[in-house]
Protein backbone atom coordinates (compact mmCIF):
# COMPACT_ATOMS: atom_id res chain seq x y z
CA UNK A 1 0.00 0.00 0.00
CA UNK A 2 0.99 3.59 -0.54
CA UNK A 3 1.62 5.55 2.64
CA UNK A 4 -0.42 8.57 3.62
CA UNK A 5 0.86 10.94 6.30
CA UNK A 6 -1.64 12.42 8.76
CA UNK A 7 -1.46 15.85 10.33
CA UNK A 8 0.18 15.94 13.76
CA UNK A 9 -2.87 17.23 15.58
CA UNK A 10 -5.77 15.39 13.98
CA UNK A 11 -6.76 13.91 17.32
CA UNK A 12 -6.03 17.11 19.22
CA UNK A 13 -2.67 15.82 20.49
CA UNK A 14 0.73 15.02 19.07
CA UNK A 15 0.61 12.19 16.57
CA UNK A 16 3.68 10.49 18.03
CA UNK A 17 2.94 6.91 18.94
CA UNK A 18 1.84 6.60 22.55
CA UNK A 19 1.56 10.33 23.11
CA UNK A 20 -2.14 10.41 24.04
CA UNK A 21 -3.07 11.33 27.62
CA UNK A 22 -3.01 8.22 29.83
CA UNK A 23 -6.60 8.72 31.01
CA UNK A 24 -7.91 7.99 27.52
CA UNK A 25 -9.11 4.42 26.92
CA UNK A 26 -6.61 2.16 25.23
CA UNK A 27 -8.76 1.99 22.09
CA UNK A 28 -8.43 5.77 21.74
CA UNK A 29 -4.73 5.87 22.55
CA UNK A 30 -3.80 3.39 19.85
CA UNK A 31 -6.09 4.57 17.09
CA UNK A 32 -4.36 4.15 13.71
CA UNK A 33 -2.36 7.24 12.70
CA UNK A 34 -2.30 6.49 9.00
CA UNK A 35 -4.32 4.57 6.46
CA UNK A 36 -1.63 1.90 6.42
CA UNK A 37 -2.19 1.31 10.14
CA UNK A 38 -5.83 0.36 9.45
CA UNK A 39 -6.77 -3.29 9.60
CA UNK A 40 -9.55 -4.88 7.59
CA UNK A 41 -11.70 -3.23 4.90
CA UNK A 42 -9.36 -4.33 2.13
CA UNK A 43 -12.24 -3.97 -0.33
CA UNK A 44 -12.16 -0.22 0.37
CA UNK A 45 -8.53 0.43 1.29
CA UNK A 46 -6.64 -2.11 -0.81
CA UNK A 47 -4.64 -1.05 -3.88
CA UNK A 48 -7.78 -0.99 -6.02
CA UNK A 49 -10.17 0.08 -3.26
CA UNK A 50 -12.31 3.15 -3.97
CA UNK A 51 -11.34 5.00 -0.78
CA UNK A 52 -7.64 4.58 -1.48
CA UNK A 53 -8.23 5.87 -5.01
CA UNK A 54 -10.08 8.91 -3.66
CA UNK A 55 -7.32 9.68 -1.18
CA UNK A 56 -4.59 9.20 -3.77
CA UNK A 57 -6.39 11.56 -6.13
CA UNK A 58 -7.03 14.20 -3.51
CA UNK A 59 -10.79 14.07 -4.02
CA UNK A 60 -13.38 12.76 -1.61
CA UNK A 61 -17.15 12.62 -2.25
CA UNK A 62 -19.76 12.71 0.48
CA UNK A 63 -20.41 9.20 1.72
CA UNK A 64 -21.94 6.96 4.35
CA UNK A 65 -19.98 4.30 6.20
CA UNK A 66 -22.34 1.46 7.08
CA UNK A 67 -20.91 -1.15 9.40
CA UNK A 68 -21.02 -2.73 12.86
CA UNK A 69 -19.49 -1.13 15.97
CA UNK A 70 -15.71 -1.21 16.11
CA UNK A 71 -15.20 -1.70 12.36
CA UNK A 72 -13.32 1.60 11.95
CA UNK A 73 -15.94 4.08 10.73
CA UNK A 74 -14.83 7.01 12.91
CA UNK A 75 -11.14 6.27 12.49
CA UNK A 76 -11.47 6.08 8.72
CA UNK A 77 -13.27 9.43 8.63
CA UNK A 78 -10.58 11.09 10.76
CA UNK A 79 -7.77 9.63 8.73
CA UNK A 80 -9.41 10.70 5.49
CA UNK A 81 -9.54 14.31 6.70
CA UNK A 82 -5.95 14.16 7.91
CA UNK A 83 -4.72 12.58 4.68
CA UNK A 84 -6.34 15.27 2.55
CA UNK A 85 -5.43 18.09 4.94
CA UNK A 86 -9.07 19.09 5.47
CA UNK A 87 -10.76 20.56 8.52
CA UNK A 88 -12.50 17.88 10.51
CA UNK A 89 -15.65 18.66 12.42
CA UNK A 90 -17.71 16.02 14.13
CA UNK A 91 -21.24 15.73 15.47
CA UNK A 92 -23.08 12.89 17.14
CA UNK A 93 -26.67 12.49 16.01
CA UNK A 94 -27.49 11.17 19.48
CA UNK A 95 -27.14 14.55 21.17
CA UNK A 96 -27.10 17.08 18.29
CA UNK A 97 -30.04 18.99 16.87
CA UNK A 98 -30.75 21.25 13.89
CA UNK A 99 -29.02 24.19 15.61
CA UNK A 100 -25.85 22.16 16.05
CA UNK A 101 -25.89 21.16 12.39
CA UNK A 102 -26.42 24.74 11.22
CA UNK A 103 -23.63 25.98 13.48
CA UNK A 104 -21.26 23.38 12.04
CA UNK A 105 -22.25 24.39 8.52
CA UNK A 106 -21.67 28.06 9.32
CA UNK A 107 -18.17 27.23 10.57
CA UNK A 108 -17.55 25.28 7.38
CA UNK A 109 -18.79 28.17 5.23
CA UNK A 110 -16.46 30.59 7.04
CA UNK A 111 -13.58 28.17 6.56
CA UNK A 112 -14.36 27.88 2.85
CA UNK A 113 -14.17 31.66 2.57
CA UNK A 114 -10.61 31.34 3.93
CA UNK A 115 -9.82 28.67 1.37
CA UNK A 116 -10.25 25.67 3.68
CA UNK A 117 -12.42 22.63 2.97
CA UNK A 118 -14.24 20.75 5.72
CA UNK A 119 -15.20 17.15 6.32
CA UNK A 120 -18.26 17.06 8.56
CA UNK A 121 -18.53 13.69 10.25
CA UNK A 122 -21.90 12.75 11.74
CA UNK A 123 -21.86 9.64 13.89
CA UNK A 124 -25.06 7.58 14.15
CA UNK A 125 -26.54 9.62 11.29
CA UNK A 126 -29.54 7.28 11.16
CA UNK A 127 -30.76 8.89 14.39
CA UNK A 128 -31.34 12.25 12.67
CA UNK A 129 -34.96 12.87 11.73
CA UNK A 130 -35.99 14.04 8.26
CA UNK A 131 -35.79 17.75 9.15
CA UNK A 132 -32.28 17.34 10.54
CA UNK A 133 -31.17 15.40 7.47
CA UNK A 134 -32.72 17.98 5.14
CA UNK A 135 -30.56 20.76 6.62
CA UNK A 136 -27.53 19.03 5.08
CA UNK A 137 -28.77 18.87 1.48
CA UNK A 138 -27.87 22.39 0.35
CA UNK A 139 -24.44 22.29 2.01
CA UNK A 140 -23.54 19.07 0.17
CA UNK A 141 -24.79 20.38 -3.19
CA UNK A 142 -22.89 23.67 -2.79
CA UNK A 143 -19.70 21.96 -1.62
CA UNK A 144 -19.74 23.68 1.76
CA UNK A 145 -18.84 20.35 3.36
CA UNK A 146 -17.87 16.86 2.44
CA UNK A 147 -20.28 14.87 4.58
CA UNK A 148 -19.34 11.51 6.06
CA UNK A 149 -22.11 9.77 7.94
CA UNK A 150 -21.60 6.66 10.04
CA UNK A 151 -24.37 4.20 10.79
CA UNK A 152 -24.86 0.70 12.10
CA UNK A 153 -28.30 0.54 10.45
CA UNK A 154 -29.22 -0.05 6.82
CA UNK A 155 -29.15 3.47 5.31
CA UNK A 156 -31.75 2.47 2.73
CA UNK A 157 -34.28 2.42 5.56
CA UNK A 158 -32.86 5.03 7.95
CA UNK A 159 -31.55 7.83 5.69
CA UNK A 160 -34.02 9.78 3.57
CA UNK A 161 -33.86 9.33 -0.20
CA UNK A 162 -32.92 12.95 -0.96
CA UNK A 163 -29.81 12.78 1.23
CA UNK A 164 -28.95 9.22 0.16
CA UNK A 165 -28.99 10.23 -3.52
CA UNK A 166 -26.20 12.74 -2.85
CA UNK A 167 -23.90 10.28 -1.09
CA UNK A 168 -22.02 7.08 -1.80
CA UNK A 169 -22.63 4.17 0.57
CA UNK A 170 -19.70 1.98 1.57
CA UNK A 171 -20.10 -1.13 3.72
CA UNK A 172 -17.52 -1.81 6.43
CA UNK A 173 -17.24 -5.45 7.49
CA UNK A 174 -16.62 -6.77 11.01
CA UNK A 175 -12.89 -7.21 11.53
CA UNK A 176 -11.56 -10.74 11.13
CA UNK A 177 -9.85 -12.61 13.95
CA UNK A 178 -6.48 -11.90 12.29
CA UNK A 179 -7.28 -8.18 12.08
CA UNK A 180 -8.21 -8.04 15.77
CA UNK A 181 -5.11 -10.01 16.77
CA UNK A 182 -2.92 -7.65 14.74
CA UNK A 183 -4.45 -4.58 16.41
CA UNK A 184 -3.92 -6.06 19.87
CA UNK A 185 -0.30 -6.85 19.07
CA UNK A 186 0.21 -3.30 17.84
CA UNK A 187 -1.29 -1.95 21.07
CA UNK A 188 1.07 -4.11 23.14
CA UNK A 189 4.04 -2.83 21.14
CA UNK A 190 3.29 0.91 21.24
CA UNK A 191 1.21 1.78 24.31
CA UNK A 192 2.86 2.81 27.61
CA UNK A 193 0.56 0.43 29.49
CA UNK A 194 2.69 -2.44 28.22
CA UNK A 195 6.09 -0.73 28.11
CA UNK A 196 8.90 -3.02 29.19
CA UNK A 197 6.61 -5.97 29.80
CA UNK A 198 6.32 -9.17 27.83
CA UNK A 199 2.61 -9.81 27.47
CA UNK A 200 1.26 -13.21 26.50
CA UNK A 201 -2.45 -13.78 25.93
CA UNK A 202 -2.99 -17.41 26.90
CA UNK A 203 -6.38 -17.87 25.24
CA UNK A 204 -6.67 -15.37 22.38
CA UNK A 205 -9.64 -17.25 20.93
CA UNK A 206 -11.76 -16.35 23.96
CA UNK A 207 -10.94 -12.67 23.55
CA UNK A 208 -11.57 -12.79 19.80
CA UNK A 209 -14.93 -14.47 20.33
CA UNK A 210 -15.83 -11.92 22.98
CA UNK A 211 -14.95 -9.06 20.62
CA UNK A 212 -17.04 -10.42 17.76
CA UNK A 213 -15.22 -8.37 15.11
CA UNK A 214 -15.28 -5.17 17.21
CA UNK A 215 -11.77 -3.71 17.58
CA UNK A 216 -12.80 -1.29 20.31
CA UNK A 217 -14.36 -4.07 22.36
CA UNK A 218 -11.21 -6.20 22.09
CA UNK A 219 -8.86 -3.38 23.09
CA UNK A 220 -11.04 -2.31 26.01
CA UNK A 221 -11.11 -5.93 27.19
CA UNK A 222 -7.32 -6.09 26.95
CA UNK A 223 -6.99 -2.94 29.03
CA UNK A 224 -9.49 -4.20 31.61
CA UNK A 225 -7.52 -7.44 31.99
CA UNK A 226 -4.25 -5.54 32.44
CA UNK A 227 -5.83 -3.56 35.29
CA UNK A 228 -5.97 -6.81 37.30
CA UNK A 229 -2.29 -7.59 36.74
CA UNK A 230 0.12 -6.51 39.52
CA UNK A 231 2.33 -3.59 38.56
CA UNK A 232 5.94 -4.27 37.74
CA UNK A 233 8.18 -5.02 34.81
CA UNK A 234 7.93 -8.80 34.76
CA UNK A 235 6.22 -10.89 32.08
CA UNK A 236 2.42 -10.87 32.03
CA UNK A 237 0.32 -13.97 31.41
CA UNK A 238 -3.25 -12.96 30.56
CA UNK A 239 -5.23 -16.12 31.22
CA UNK A 240 -8.86 -16.85 30.45
CA UNK A 241 -9.65 -16.55 34.18
CA UNK A 242 -8.22 -13.00 34.24
CA UNK A 243 -10.37 -12.01 31.30
CA UNK A 244 -13.40 -13.65 32.92
CA UNK A 245 -12.88 -11.63 36.11
CA UNK A 246 -12.20 -8.40 34.23
CA UNK A 247 -15.14 -8.74 31.87
CA UNK A 248 -17.52 -10.67 34.13
CA UNK A 249 -18.03 -12.88 31.14
CA UNK A 250 -17.44 -16.62 31.38
CA UNK A 251 -15.50 -18.20 28.55
CA UNK A 252 -17.89 -20.66 26.87
CA UNK A 253 -16.76 -24.27 26.55
CA UNK A 254 -17.07 -24.21 22.80
CA UNK A 255 -14.44 -24.94 20.18
CA UNK A 256 -15.58 -24.00 16.70
CA UNK A 257 -13.20 -26.50 15.16
CA UNK A 258 -13.43 -29.35 17.69
CA UNK A 259 -15.72 -32.07 18.93
CA UNK A 260 -17.90 -29.71 20.96
CA UNK A 261 -18.71 -27.79 17.76
CA UNK A 262 -19.98 -30.92 16.00
CA UNK A 263 -21.76 -32.24 19.08
CA UNK A 264 -23.55 -28.93 19.58
CA UNK A 265 -24.75 -28.60 16.00
CA UNK A 266 -25.86 -32.24 16.20
CA UNK A 267 -27.90 -31.55 19.34
CA UNK A 268 -29.33 -28.46 17.64
CA UNK A 269 -30.44 -30.31 14.49
CA UNK A 270 -31.86 -33.21 16.47
CA UNK A 271 -33.88 -30.79 18.61
CA UNK A 272 -35.28 -29.21 15.43
CA UNK A 273 -36.07 -32.64 14.00
CA UNK A 274 -37.72 -33.63 17.26
CA UNK A 275 -40.02 -30.58 17.12
CA UNK A 276 -38.69 -29.09 20.36
CA UNK A 277 -38.32 -25.32 19.75
CA UNK A 278 -37.22 -24.65 23.33
CA UNK A 279 -34.28 -27.05 23.23
CA UNK A 280 -33.38 -25.79 19.76
CA UNK A 281 -33.29 -22.21 21.08
CA UNK A 282 -31.03 -23.29 23.92
CA UNK A 283 -28.49 -24.85 21.52
CA UNK A 284 -28.79 -21.82 19.26
CA UNK A 285 -27.96 -19.56 22.21
CA UNK A 286 -24.98 -21.71 23.16
CA UNK A 287 -23.60 -21.50 19.63
CA UNK A 288 -24.06 -17.73 19.50
CA UNK A 289 -22.40 -17.29 22.89
CA UNK A 290 -19.57 -19.52 21.73
CA UNK A 291 -18.85 -17.28 18.76
CA UNK A 292 -20.22 -19.57 16.07
CA UNK A 293 -20.52 -18.00 12.60
CA UNK A 294 -24.23 -17.09 12.28
CA UNK A 295 -24.10 -17.87 8.56
CA UNK A 296 -23.06 -21.43 9.39
CA UNK A 297 -26.16 -21.79 11.56
CA UNK A 298 -28.37 -20.22 8.88
CA UNK A 299 -26.98 -22.58 6.21
CA UNK A 300 -27.85 -25.55 8.38
CA UNK A 301 -31.41 -24.23 8.66
CA UNK A 302 -31.69 -24.09 4.86
CA UNK A 303 -30.51 -27.71 4.62
CA UNK A 304 -32.85 -28.79 7.42
CA UNK A 305 -35.84 -27.14 5.74
CA UNK A 306 -35.54 -29.54 2.80
CA UNK A 307 -34.06 -32.58 4.53
CA UNK A 308 -36.40 -32.79 7.52
CA UNK A 309 -39.42 -30.62 6.69
CA UNK A 310 -39.66 -30.97 2.94
CA UNK A 311 -43.13 -30.91 1.43
CA UNK A 312 -44.85 -31.29 4.77
CA UNK A 313 -44.46 -27.50 4.83
CA UNK A 314 -43.20 -26.13 1.48
CA UNK A 315 -42.96 -22.63 3.02
CA UNK A 316 -40.15 -23.81 5.31
CA UNK A 317 -37.45 -23.55 2.63
CA UNK A 318 -38.62 -20.03 1.73
CA UNK A 319 -38.39 -18.94 5.36
CA UNK A 320 -34.99 -20.58 5.84
CA UNK A 321 -33.53 -18.86 2.78
CA UNK A 322 -34.98 -15.55 3.96
CA UNK A 323 -33.36 -16.06 7.36
CA UNK A 324 -30.01 -16.74 5.69
CA UNK A 325 -30.31 -13.55 3.62
CA UNK A 326 -31.27 -11.53 6.69
CA UNK A 327 -28.33 -12.90 8.70
CA UNK A 328 -25.98 -12.09 5.81
CA UNK A 329 -27.22 -8.50 5.65
CA UNK A 330 -27.49 -7.73 9.34
CA UNK A 331 -24.98 -9.77 11.32
CA UNK A 332 -24.88 -10.25 15.06
CA UNK A 333 -26.15 -9.25 17.54
CA UNK A 334 -29.44 -8.38 15.77
CA UNK A 335 -29.30 -11.47 13.53
CA UNK A 336 -30.00 -13.63 16.59
CA UNK A 337 -33.64 -12.50 16.21
CA UNK A 338 -33.81 -13.72 12.60
CA UNK A 339 -32.21 -17.00 13.59
CA UNK A 340 -34.65 -17.42 16.48
CA UNK A 341 -37.62 -16.91 14.15
CA UNK A 342 -36.33 -19.52 11.73
CA UNK A 343 -35.46 -21.99 14.49
CA UNK A 344 -38.80 -21.79 16.25
CA UNK A 345 -40.78 -22.14 13.01
CA UNK A 346 -38.76 -25.06 11.67
CA UNK A 347 -38.90 -26.85 15.02
CA UNK A 348 -42.66 -26.35 15.30
CA UNK A 349 -43.86 -27.17 11.78
CA UNK A 350 -44.79 -30.57 10.30
CA UNK A 351 -41.89 -32.82 9.30
CA UNK A 352 -41.12 -35.12 6.39
CA UNK A 353 -37.87 -36.53 5.07
CA UNK A 354 -39.54 -38.16 2.06
CA UNK A 355 -37.83 -35.92 -0.51
CA UNK A 356 -34.44 -36.51 1.15
CA UNK A 357 -34.92 -40.27 1.27
CA UNK A 358 -36.20 -40.26 -2.30
CA UNK A 359 -33.16 -38.57 -3.84
CA UNK A 360 -30.78 -40.76 -1.84
CA UNK A 361 -32.47 -43.91 -3.10
CA UNK A 362 -32.60 -42.64 -6.69
CA UNK A 363 -28.92 -41.67 -6.60
CA UNK A 364 -27.92 -45.08 -5.27
CA UNK A 365 -29.84 -46.89 -8.03
CA UNK A 366 -28.97 -44.58 -10.91
CA UNK A 367 -25.27 -45.45 -10.61
CA UNK A 368 -25.93 -48.96 -11.90
CA UNK A 369 -28.44 -47.87 -14.55
CA UNK A 370 -26.53 -45.10 -16.32
CA UNK A 371 -26.55 -46.89 -19.67
CA UNK A 372 -30.30 -47.41 -20.00
CA UNK A 373 -31.52 -45.38 -23.00
CA UNK A 374 -33.96 -42.49 -22.82
CA UNK A 375 -37.28 -43.42 -24.50
CA UNK A 376 -37.69 -41.71 -27.88
CA UNK A 377 -40.99 -40.09 -26.92
CA UNK A 378 -39.20 -38.24 -24.11
CA UNK A 379 -36.35 -36.96 -26.29
CA UNK A 380 -36.12 -33.42 -27.58
CA UNK A 381 -36.60 -32.81 -31.30
CA UNK A 382 -35.26 -29.34 -32.11
CA UNK A 383 -34.55 -30.09 -35.82
CA UNK A 384 -36.56 -31.47 -38.72
CA UNK A 385 -34.13 -34.36 -39.19
CA UNK A 386 -34.49 -35.43 -35.57
CA UNK A 387 -38.26 -35.39 -35.89
CA UNK A 388 -37.98 -37.58 -38.99
CA UNK A 389 -35.86 -40.02 -36.98
CA UNK A 390 -38.56 -40.33 -34.34
CA UNK A 391 -37.28 -38.05 -31.62
CA UNK A 392 -40.24 -36.94 -29.51
CA UNK A 393 -42.66 -39.07 -31.49
CA UNK A 394 -45.90 -40.12 -29.78
CA UNK A 395 -45.26 -37.89 -26.79
CA UNK A 396 -48.57 -37.11 -25.10
CA UNK A 397 -48.80 -33.57 -23.75
CA UNK A 398 -50.42 -33.75 -20.27
CA UNK A 399 -52.13 -30.37 -20.57
CA UNK A 400 -54.13 -31.68 -23.53
CA UNK A 401 -55.86 -34.25 -21.34
CA UNK A 402 -58.55 -33.97 -18.64
CA UNK A 403 -57.08 -33.05 -15.27
CA UNK A 404 -53.82 -32.13 -17.06
CA UNK A 405 -52.65 -35.71 -16.68
CA UNK A 406 -52.19 -38.78 -18.85
CA UNK A 407 -50.60 -42.01 -17.71
CA UNK A 408 -47.26 -42.30 -19.49
CA UNK A 409 -43.89 -44.02 -19.13
CA UNK A 410 -41.16 -41.63 -17.97
CA UNK A 411 -38.50 -44.11 -16.83
CA UNK A 412 -35.61 -45.34 -19.05
CA UNK A 413 -36.12 -48.14 -21.54
CA UNK A 414 -35.78 -51.51 -19.86
CA UNK A 415 -36.47 -50.23 -16.34
CA UNK A 416 -39.66 -50.89 -14.45
CA UNK A 417 -41.41 -47.93 -12.85
CA UNK A 418 -40.33 -47.53 -9.25
CA UNK A 419 -41.33 -45.49 -6.22
CA UNK A 420 -38.65 -43.26 -4.73
CA UNK A 421 -40.78 -40.50 -3.31
CA UNK A 422 -43.11 -41.76 -0.60
CA UNK A 423 -45.02 -38.75 0.73
CA UNK A 424 -46.11 -38.91 4.33
CA UNK A 425 -49.44 -37.98 5.83
CA UNK A 426 -47.90 -34.94 7.57
CA UNK A 427 -48.90 -31.36 6.86
CA UNK A 428 -49.23 -30.29 3.23
CA UNK A 429 -47.58 -33.50 2.06
CA UNK A 430 -50.77 -35.37 2.87
CA UNK A 431 -52.47 -33.66 -0.08
CA UNK A 432 -49.58 -34.58 -2.38
CA UNK A 433 -49.90 -38.20 -1.28
CA UNK A 434 -53.63 -38.23 -2.02
CA UNK A 435 -53.10 -36.75 -5.49
CA UNK A 436 -50.32 -39.16 -6.42
CA UNK A 437 -52.44 -42.14 -5.27
CA UNK A 438 -55.28 -40.95 -7.49
CA UNK A 439 -52.96 -40.57 -10.53
CA UNK A 440 -50.60 -43.54 -10.24
CA UNK A 441 -52.94 -46.21 -8.85
CA UNK A 442 -50.56 -49.09 -9.59
CA UNK A 443 -47.58 -47.41 -7.95
CA UNK A 444 -48.97 -45.60 -4.89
Amino acid sequence: MDSFKGTPDMFGVSAAEGSNPPFQPLAERVRPRSIDDMRGQEHLLGPEGPLRKFLSGGQFPSMIFWGPPGSGKTTLAELSAATLGLRFETLSAIDSGVKDVRRALEHAASARARGERTILFIDEIHRFNKAQQDTLLHAIEQGVVVLIGATTENPSFEVNAALLSRMQVYVLNPLSADDIASLMQRAIEIDPLFTGRKVDIEDPDFLLRFAGGDARKALNALEAAMSLVPEGDGPVQLTASIFERALQHRAPIYDKGGAVHYDTISAFIKSLRGSDPDAALFWLARMIEGGEDPKFIARRLVIFASEDVGNADPYAITLAVSVFQAVSMIGLPEARINLAQGVTYLASCAKSNAAYEGINEALAESKSLQDLPIPMHLCNAPTKLMKQQGYGANYRYPHSFPGHFVEERYFPEGMESKTYYRPTEEGREKFLAERLRSLWKNRY
